[in-house]
């Protein structure tokens, strides 16, 4: 495998359009979606969560279609990274990649169709 090729199971795609809520670790906290697949997501916090934190997430995904209901999903995760973001040399927030443990095959394929709708 060259060095540029992708090793990922599945595509991921840059998407700030889910709302993500996350509890766990001494967090709760709800933000935004930096990146996304169909096994993890990848988003910003204001607190640091250590490697391997269990964390619960609940996503919402935008609907198909303009005024259609959000897709919910309440999942098990584990923190797999995370890294401060600082600015003018103080920690501004911190970015964390999130592994779905538990993630149920109904909700992994509806996350499939989500993210093959998006320009990679």
């Amino acid at each position: 495998m060259r060095p540029s090729e992708e090793r990922r199971k599945y595509p991921r795609v840059k998407d700030k359009n889910i709302s993500v809520k996350l509890f766990g670790g001494g967090i709760s906290t709800i933000t935004q979606s930096l990146d996304v697949s169909a096994s993890g997501i990848y988003c910003k916090i204001v607190k640091r969560v250590p490697i391997m934190t269990k964390v619960q997430v609940l996503l919402s995904l935008p609907g198909k279609t303009k005024g259609a209901a959000p897709v919910t999903m309440d999942i098990d995760g584990v923190v797999v990274r995370e890294h401060p973001v600082k600015k003018d040399g103080k920690i501004k927030h911190y970015d964390v990649a999130i592994f779905f443990n538990t993630l149920m095959p109904k909700e992994r394929e509806c996350l499939i169709k989500y993210i093959n709708r998006k320009p990679i």
